[in-house]
């Protein structure tokens, strides 16, 4: 089954989306996900080495009670999926560029290479807009570093996620995470597992209706 999650590396919701769906598929072992990683640049304005993330809060969201408040639920949600944000100690809002071109290059080892980047931003606190973490990063899954990083400092791969993330505006992808199923169901926010799963269903059942015809 095509499964194109549409993401942002830097959202928080997104990183407990993707161990929700990973739940979902497991509570579904006979479903074989092909899935597909798709770019939504929540902000796309920011200069290439991104900005101090406290600002950046405080210009989105205004007050520090607000940010607060934003983050406790993170936070909360975060617990149940296994994930420990330590959001006090994030200094920089990245632009996420280069990190949605690295998801590009990495083929096969997209999947694993998301994870990285969640888990080195929001558990490690790491800038996952400068090249070289990102090369740390790709070297540590199976990636070469030098082909990695000539790839980030080239222009190559701007315009593939450009492109894909205005595809995904124009398709009515207003936020994410986003998961849709066989190009046909999709479904908006870290959904709880069992919706998920039931969603699997419907398009499991389309599936099947369509091959016996």
């Amino acid at each position: 089954m095509r499964i194109d999650i549409v993401f942002d590396a830097v959202c928080p919701w997104c990183f407990i989306g993707k161990h929700r769906i990973e739940r979902a598929l497991a509570m579904r072992p006979d479903v074989t996900p092909e899935i597909r990683w798709r770019p939504f640049l929540l902000n796309p304005e920011l200069p290439p080495g991104g900005i101090d993330r406290q600002a950046y809060l405080e210009r989105k969201f205004g007050s520090n009670y607000r940010i607060q408040r934003i983050h406790a639920a993170a936070l909360q949600a975060g617990q149940g999926e296994g994930i420990t944000f330590n959001f006090d100690t994030i200094r920089r809002m990245p632009n996420s560029m280069n990190a949605h071109r690295l998801i590009n290059f990495a083929g096969i080892h997209q999947s694993e290479i998301v994870e990285a980047l969640f888990q080195a931003y929001f558990v490690e606190s790491i800038d996952i807009g400068e090249i070289p973490n990102l090369v740390k990063i790709a070297t540590a899954h199976s990636l070469d570093g030098r082909e990695v990083d000539d790839y980030l400092r080239s222009g190559a791969g701007i315009l593939q996620v450009e492109t894909e993330n205005a595809r995904m505006h124009r398709l009515g992808v207003s936020g994410v995470p986003c998961y849709i199923f066989e190009e046909h169901y999709a479904i908006a926010g870290a959904q709880e597992p069992e919706i998920v799963a039931r969603l699997l269903d419907i398009a499991r059942e389309t599936q099947l209706e369509a091959a016996s015809r």
